[in-house]
């Protein structure tokens, strides 16, 4: 069954109904009445029924017991328990009909949960925001995962109905009408999706297709069996789905280390396939990039044009660990990992990740990554704070609140203009101060074990911050993490602001122009001074030189070239100080 034949079908009459269910013995649609389904021997339900038009709601009946939503579903307007509702993706009227998107060397990424980037917490809310977006120098706005979770309120990655945006934030029209203004504003609109697990309420495929899954298990839950030709498919067409009906212009997978395959075709290069089947001969520019704790830098390649089994680049860990050592002191966890960060952060300058088959101790003791300096820099999606790096933190308290804003502002002036692909997370650029903590809606034993397993995680914290600790299940753990877009407009929200919109001025003037073909050079970090150097695609070297410490260098060597943010070095290097020549 190919991906595009998932999910009811609008005929000229009515409507056609699929459901793979090769564990029932029995399957009927609800609409007015039980509609009894026809059985295929590869255990595919079918039956075509007349006078269904988009906004009938409907469910399926497996042998006569349980009620369930399409796990195709493009939208549950009464969440995942609720009936699913036939949506008719054509009947959205574009006004950006003339978008293609934009190349991957011109992003500059932020990421946002739409749940808490507006007060209301809405797509249609988030609109009232991308001149903002556009005026600080961002161009691809990311949005954590919208599949639809359990709950009103989710991180996203409790997903389990991966074709339906969750109705917590708004309709699937409203989450178009964002995606087409953003471009109607030269903005790229990315997703973050989850294929390595489901969530751990309202997945009821292990009822009647239990051949989804595996017996091996993921941090969060059975694996999926992506062996199977419908789970490969159903995955597949979900790719499909976001990037035709919604007309996103990139996806961010999570987590695809995860993905437990075993002597196959990895399903990641099928969705990179399929994405490049889409837009073949349509010239858009689909941006699909990973998270991939292993380092694969064989499964990146910037310039592969359409995709077709690669990927434009990796959310870069190595390098948001590096800085979050070096600025906070932080050792435990995976910090431990990096206990040379000055070294470590030159390293990440010259040649991608830090980690490229070393041995890494909180990995297992195994060794880690492949080579990556071959690569375009561009392919390493660099941060100082994410989701993650703020949420699993025992208060999820932002970097600004534990490091000097001098040393911020130093990461932030080397982020912003090193050649690589530079990402904030939602309310960095003015240095907001509102934590970001793991957050869920679940209910009884699950909602407990959420709570104990988070107690356990933090069992460290508990001596140190109590019942400051916020809990996850309360829904004012999730107020607490909404933007307070008031901060703009005062001091120190204010002058953080200026400082990162300047840098993205420089970016988008002397550094995106010059980005295609560009290369890695050397970095060294002796002491506490940088340097570094790239190769742009021009033919120019950009240079880097930097102060990583308090303490003022007065010997810094005056670099080569014309000094395009943080002026000249005479007289020595301050403490935190930045400098960027190129000639």
């Amino acid at each position: 069954m190919s991906a595009q034949h998932l999910g009811p079908e609008l005929t000229s009459d009515g409507a056609r109904f699929r459901l793979w269910a090769p564990a029932a013995k029995r399957v009927d649609v609800l609409l007015d009445k039980p509609h009894p389904l026809t059985r295929d021997a590869a255990g595919w339900y079918v039956a075509e029924i007349p006078g269904v038009r988009a906004g009938t709601r409907y469910r399926f009946r497996i042998d006569d017991k349980i009620d369930v939503p399409d796990p195709a579903s493009a939208f549950q307007p009464d969440d995942v328990f609720g009936p699913s509702e036939v949506i008719d993706h054509t009947a959205f009227k574009w006004r950006a009909t003339e978008w293609r998107g934009r190349p991957w060397h011109e992003a500059v990424v932020l990421e946002a949960h739409v749940g808490t980037f507006t007060r209301e917490g809405t797509y249609r809310a988030m609109i009232d925001k991308l001149d903002h977006l556009v005026a600080t120098g961002i161009t691809a706005l990311e949005l954590m995962p919208l599949a639809d979770f359990a709950g009103k309120r989710n991180w996203g990655y409790d997903g389990v109905l991966w074709y339906a945006p969750d109705s917590a934030y708004g309709r699937p029209e409203d989450l178009k009408t964002l995606i087409d203004e953003a471009h109607l504003r030269g903005l790229m609109v990315m997703l973050d999706v989850v294929y390595n697990h489901f969530g751990p309420e309202g997945n009821y495929l292990g009822r009647y297709a239990p051949s989804f899954f595996t017996d091996a298990h993921t941090p969060w839950g059975s694996a999926i069996d992506y062996r199977v030709p419908e789970v490969r498919a159903f995955a597949i067409g979900s790719v499909v789905s976001w990037l035709r009906d919604y007309r996103f212009d990139g996806l961010r997978f999570d987590a695809v280390n995860m993905i437990v395959e075993a002597g196959e075709v990895a399903v990641v290069h099928d969705f990179s396939k399929a994405a490049g089947h889409l837009v073949a001969n349509d010239s858009r520019h689909i941006n699909l990039v990973l998270e991939n704790g292993d380092n694969l830098a064989s499964l990146l390649d910037a310039a592969e044009d359409p995709p077709h089994g690669k990927f434009r680049g990796q959310w870069n860990d190595d390098y948001h660990h590096v800085w979050h050592v070096m600025l906070t002191g932080e050792t435990q966890g995976y910090y431990g990992d990096y206990r040379a960060p000055k070294q470590e952060l030159a390293r990440a300058l010259s040649s991608g990740y830090v980690y490229q088959g070393e041995v890494s101790a909180f990995w297992g003791n195994k060794p880690r990554g492949e080579r990556s300096g071959a690569l375009s820099p561009i392919c390493f999606i660099n941060f100082l704070q994410n989701h993650d790096q703020i949420g699993n933190r025992p208060l999820g308290d932002r970097l600004v609140s534990i490091a000097k804003p001098e040393a911020v502002a130093a990461a932030l002036a080397v982020t912003l203009i090193a050649p690589t692909t530079p990402m904030l997370f939602m309310g960095e650029e003015w240095g907001a101060t509102s934590p970001f903590p793991f957050f869920c809606d679940f209910k009884g034993d699950l909602a407990n074990a959420v709570r104990k397993g988070r107690r356990e995680e933090f069992a460290w914290a508990y001596a140190k911050y109590g019942d400051d600790i916020p809990d996850p299940l309360d829904e004012k753990t999730m107020q607490s993490a909404v933007l307070d877009w008031t901060a703009l407009a005062r001091d120190p929200g204010r002058a953080r602001l200026a400082l990162v919109r300047d840098l993205l001025a420089v970016r988008r003037r002397e550094i995106t122009p010059r980005l295609a073909g560009a290369r890695f050079g050397d970095a060294i970090a002796a002491g506490d001074l940088l340097t570094a150097h790239w190769r742009m695609g021009d033919g120019s070297t950009l240079r880097l030189t930097a102060n990583l410490s308090d303490r003022a260098i007065a010997d810094a060597p005056e670099p080569k070239g014309t000094g395009i943010w943080g002026g000249a070095l005479s007289g020595g290097l301050p403490g935190w100080a930045v400098r960027w020549n190129l000639g």
